[in-house]
């Protein structure tokens, strides 16, 4: 019952059991008006004192792990509610165990429904269980809160506006089971965890990354640039490798994105750095693609801090498929900022004719680089000594611990 339609009842009843001089009519016009007065009320204060708030188990998970999500309401008064309906916004992509979601209004969001009751200073705890198939920066909430009288004429509601966030890590699989050869796939590594520097050569600078001594800042450069870098050495040994994903999954003009190649792309990028990493590489990743909460593109220089891998699997979780600038542009600016003697790993599903001009360039003028195919697009291109490794799409990305990643023949060979 909306507004103040129960007033204008009531004054009918009233007018017209005068009219009638019904006594019996006008004890219901009077009863109507007190139980609409009293319900009225009850619904204006019902959501007064009350407190929802949820929590997750963790706010970091890797693919395939299942956390907790907790949602608690507190009823703070004497009066009860005999009813509370709660509306949770939450991922659409992340899979809720043992209960049902409803498609939400906006893309991608799911509506998590509950429909309970709370006495007078009662609290109500509820558990879910919610399976991380989907990588990504996932938000929980906001939520609605809905209460009313007993008799459901009216009703109010409240909105919760906290929010909650879970980045979900994308897969690593091993690099044997993609299929590339574990002793030294892209180049030889005589040192693990040690670089040897000769610390008179000074090779060129770079962005400073996190993990870099004080004593490699190239103060007069970072005067100049107005941003901290670092010198690089000519070392004795390469243990650098540079990572370059193009998210790219259709061909140019077109716009749009296939999620099998996206996935499949980010998975064996993952595991690649994962594996070279744990090999005493010091890897770096850039993306075609800016972070989704923070300015410019995706790029992490390369580096030896214990929590390298870490912050490559952040970035890749925040991969969308939508590529800021062709791959080629990142790889000829960002490639002067890695060490000559570092291998360049390009992961793309749409290699392009200027892209491989690009790679073919870097090798021309000495420097390692290893394209890594997703996909079968390759034919009609020709560029010679390149080494490929193909991954194929054919099996879903994520069953993709069975599919090998190949070394291609050489392109521009018979």
């Amino acid at each position: 019952m909306k507004g103040g339609a129960w007033l204008f009842i009531t004054l009918a009843l009233v007018l017209a059991a005068m009219a009638l001089q019904q006594a019996l009519l006008l004890l219901v016009a009077l009863l109507f008006f007190l139980v609409s007065s009293i319900t009225r009320l009850w619904a204006r204060y019902a959501l007064e004192h009350v407190e929802y708030g949820r929590g997750l188990s963790t706010s970091k998970a890797f693919f395939g792990d299942t956390i907790i999500l907790d949602t608690r309401i507190t009823n703070g008064k004497i009066l009860p509610l005999p009813w509370v309906h709660v509306q949770d916004e939450v991922p659409q992509e992340l899979t809720f165990l043992r209960h049902q979601t409803t498609p939400g209004h906006r893309h991608g969001r799911a509506i998590l429904s509950s429909f309970l009751s709370l006495g007078w200073y009662h609290r109500l705890t509820r558990r879910y269980s919610v399976q991380c198939l989907k990588r990504g920066y996932f938000t929980f909430g906001p939520s609605t809160i809905r209460s009313g009288d007993l008799l459901g004429f009216f009703s109010n509601e409240i909105a919760e506006e906290k929010l909650d966030y879970l980045l979900v890590y994308p897969r690593i699989v091993s690099l044997e089971n993609l299929g590339i050869p574990s002793k030294a796939p892209f180049g030889e590594l005589r040192v693990r965890r040690h670089l040897f520097e000769d610390p008179v050569r000074v090779v060129t600078t770079r962005e400073y990354a996190p993990g870099d001594p004080l004593k490699h800042i190239h103060w007069k450069a970072t005067a100049r640039l107005m941003q901290l870098q670092s010198r690089v050495f000519e070392p004795t040994t390469t243990v650098d490798l540079a990572l370059f994903l193009d998210v790219r999954t259709v061909e140019a003009p077109l716009w749009g994105r296939v999620e099998q190649l996206l996935e499949t792309a980010v998975i064996a990028t993952a595991s690649i750095a994962s594996h070279g990493i744990e090999k005493g590489y010091r890897v770096g990743l850039y993306v075609n693609e800016p972070y989704l909460f923070k300015n410019g593109l995706i790029k992490l220089p390369s580096s030896d801090h214990p929590d390298q891998l870490q912050r490559v699997l952040e970035a890749l979780a925040q991969v969308q498929g939508w590529p800021l600038f062709p791959l080629e542009q990142i790889l000829n600016r960002e490639a002067r900022n890695v060490h000559g003697a570092a291998t360049l790993a390009v992961i793309t599903a749409e290699p392009s004719e200027s892209l491989l001009a690009s790679l073919h360039r870097f090798r021309m003028a000495g420097r390692r680089v290893v394209l890594i195919l997703v996909g079968d697009r390759l034919s009609g291109f020709s560029l010679d000594g390149i080494p490929v490794y193909s991954v194929s799409d054919q099996v879903y990305w994520r069953e993709l611990e069975s599919v090998q990643l190949h070394q291609a023949r050489q392109m521009g060979q018979q």
